[in-house]
């Protein structure tokens, strides 16, 4: 043990939070400069905190890419927080097995639960075959990923302190300087906090000893058997502590500050959902459960010598000066108080916040504002507000789409890391951002797959979006899948890019008036089906938007608060879909390529060759698809079996009773096919190629 070791063990167990992190502070200078001339603690460029989901998923990443990196765990297991909760042990997350498709992009819309990977095994639903799945197997899952990958991950070392120093050879301009429970130190160039949310949120008032937590409280039914229950919160872990004992309560009262906010009017996972309702039920059948709302600071919790809990306001504490004893009831003054029967328990069910207490000053993480206070402080590109070189992940990082969003969830944060990872990559390893490159002729059919498929884009609405950046003339364009909108405006560096032509920017909406605590979300008429109605659309659907040139930091910063990004040259949105199947020739496809063609000023039409060819003879400028192949002796390969369908769908005579040699059934051009020269299509069938109803 070198002298700073024993130092920091000997002096440590005995001091105060505040004395413990002097000294940390001191033990890491004296450390510091000893290890200038003394290397004593490892250092690498990534160091993660936490082995839940978004700690894997981001070592995943960086494995992927061969960095150099290490996973934090104080538990001896991934993803203990799973082990623990909920407490009753059943997900909300869904497990949808079956989907009648086999694309996996479009599978992982409804797998809630799977992290991303190139291993079809590590995939939820090999794990389970319950729609709201076991936390268990949750449990199982991640051990097998952190296994299966052979992430580099170090267990039973617990991160009790982070400290910051500046130095100008580092990436970001410092290091991170990380202590564990053995005051072993560890040197970061990036640091990425994957440790979610999981202190219990408390309320202190007058009374708040005799209530128990979500943490610790019992879930045996028969231990709530005849007994009435107070129950301080409306989130999903309160209702989920209802459901549980709801057959066998007396009765249960909930109080919280604010109203009902059901997932299925607000469209937000995180909110009350279906699984868990029951009392909703029991309350407005009046069946003694019932909901009330008040401010938990303004209650006094008062106990009777018969060890019953009664509800009083602080108003009558501080008002009448009264002791425990003898403090007035509200009863006593309103005789229909609502709350005036005793309660046997009282719950806590406030949810979680994160833990700052790791982090010294020097760090700079700050509280996110209003109620996203419990989450820390970052920016739309996850990297905290004050701090360069530290990114929070998971849902620590729910601050971003809170209540919007499903960044706080599995299925929505398994993309952010990988947006977070991207992001890395071009800054520190100068690795642009993934694109691909293609012919303009081929933009409707880009944009129509991946509204179809894509999954970053379906979880994380008005959050992520993809962005299509314009060659010159408009000839092609460079497609970048699932970048972060909150920061469009800095799109050239963060992905290392150039936007010279233009852009449009891909993303999926609910409607703008639709979601919300209070609205019906089941009124008649809620959807739309008509194309020229599209912008009215109120379930999740494609919206597009065009900007000429990328918008200015303060045209984001000014934009409206319920627009997810600043007025575009042009807008469109592809009409909502009953089965989220954006394929509709005439309702989806022909719509979005008229909008494109009217931003870019040419004609996106498909074309075959003979229509080309007449083209050539009767017009000054020929369609994109015929410049790019006709005019460049490029054309539809031809073979028996598409001579077939030609033939099939009226295109073509069926010459097959005709003595003709036989033609290769390969590598032969149709603009050049021997069975069409010298034998033009019938006028008929020429008017329905060049229609514009079928020419898409």
């Amino acid at each position: 043990m070198n002298r700073f070791d024993w130092f920091a063990t000997t002096m440590l167990p005995s001091a105060s939070k505040c004395v413990q992190d002097l000294l940390l502070t001191f033990a890491f200078s004296l450390a510091s400069a000893w290890a200038d001339d003394h290397p004593m603690f490892p250092h690498h460029d990534y160091c993660i905190i936490g082995a839940g989901p978004s700690g894997l998923q981001m070592a995943y990443f960086l494995q992927h890419a061969s960095r150099d990196y290490v996973v934090f765990e104080r538990s001896h297991m991934p993803g203990h927080f799973f082990a623990l909760y909920p407490r009753h042990r059943k997900l909300i997350s869904i497990n949808k097995r079956y989907t009648g498709k086999t694309n996996h992009e479009f599978n992982l819309r409804h797998d809630w639960n799977s992290l991303l990977s190139h291993d079809s095994r590590l995939l939820f639903r090999h794990y389970s075959p319950d729609y709201f799945p076991d936390a268990d197997a949750m449990v199982h899952y991640l051990r097998d990923f952190a296994s299966f990958l052979n992430l580099q991950v170090h267990y039973n070392t617990s991160i009790i302190h982070v400290m910051l120093e500046k130095d100008t050879k580092a990436w970001n301009g410092h290091y991170f300087f990380l202590t564990d429970q053995n005051t072993q130190l560890y040197k970061c160039s990036v640091l990425l906090v994957a440790t979610g949310a999981w202190i219990p949120h408390q309320v202190n008032f007058p009374g708040s000893e005799y209530v128990e937590g979500y943490e610790s409280v019992s879930v045996d039914p028969e231990d709530f058997a005849g007994q009435s229950v107070l129950i301080l919160g409306r989130g999903n872990s309160a209702f989920e502590t209802a459901e549980n004992i709801l057959g066998v309560t007396n009765f249960i009262h909930m109080v919280s500050r604010s109203r009902v906010r059901l997932s299925w009017a607000t469209h937000y996972v995180g909110d009350l959902r279906a699984i868990n309702n029951g009392l909703l039920d029991t309350y407005q059948l009046k069946s003694l459960d019932g909901l009330l709302e008040g401010d938990l600071e303004d209650l006094v919790l008062v106990k009777d010598k018969k060890g019953k809990l009664h509800i009083t306001l602080r108003f009558y504490l501080e008002n009448h000066n009264s002791s425990e004893e003898s403090v007035t009831l509200p009863q006593d003054e309103l005789d229909n108080f609502a709350t005036r029967a005793p309660y046997d328990r009282a719950i806590r069910c406030l949810g979680w916040q994160f833990d700052f207490s790791i982090f010294n000053k020097s760090v700079g993480l700050l509280h996110s504002k209003g109620s996203k206070k419990k989450y820390p402080l970052i920016k739309p590109s996850y990297e905290a507000k004050a701090t360069r070189g530290l990114f929070v992940l998971g849902t620590a990082s729910h601050s971003v789409d809170f209540r919007k969003s499903a960044g706080g969830f599995i299925h929505g944060f398994r993309y952010t890391a990988r947006v977070v990872h991207r992001l890395l990559e071009v800054r520190h390893h100068g690795v642009p951002w993934p694109s691909s490159t293609y012919p303009i002729i081929q933009l409707t059919n880009s944009i129509v797959r991946r509204v179809n498929e894509a999954s970053g884009l379906y979880q994380m609405f008005t959050v992520l979006a993809d962005v299509i950046l314009l060659k010159e003339n408009a000839t092609e364009f460079e497609y970048l899948e699932e970048f972060p909108v909150g920061v469009l405006q800095d799109l050239e560096w963060r992905t290392g890019r150039k936007v010279q032509n233009g852009l449009f920017v891909i993303m999926m909406e609910y409607g703008k008036n639709f979601s919300g605590p209070d609205k019906d979300v089941f009124y008649y008429n809620r959807a739309v089906g008509e194309a020229q109605h599209a912008w009215q659309s109120n379930f999740l659907h494609p919206v597009i938007y065009y900007y000429k040139r990328l918008p200015t930091e303060r045209e984001m910063r000014l934009c409206p608060p319920d627009w997810p990004l600043p007025r575009p040259d042009a807008i469109h949105h592809i009409v909502e879909d009953f089965l989220t199947d954006w394929t509709a020739q005439n309702a989806h496809i022909l719509p979005l390529r008229r909008f494109l063609e009217n931003c870019l000023g040419i004609d996106l039409r498909m074309f075959y060759a003979e229509s080309c060819f007449l083209f050539a003879l009767t017009r000054q400028k020929l369609p994109v698809i015929c410049q790019q192949g006709y005019m460049r002796r490029q054309g539809l390969m031809s073979n028996e079996r598409l001579r077939q369908h030609a033939v099939e769908a009226g295109l073509l005579e069926d010459y097959a009773a005709v003595d003709f040699p036989k033609e290769p059934e390969e590598d032969t051009a149709l603009l050049h096919d021997p069975l069409l020269e010298g034998r033009m299509m019938p006028n008929h069938h020429l008017q329905h190629l060049m229609s514009t109803k079928d020419e898409l």
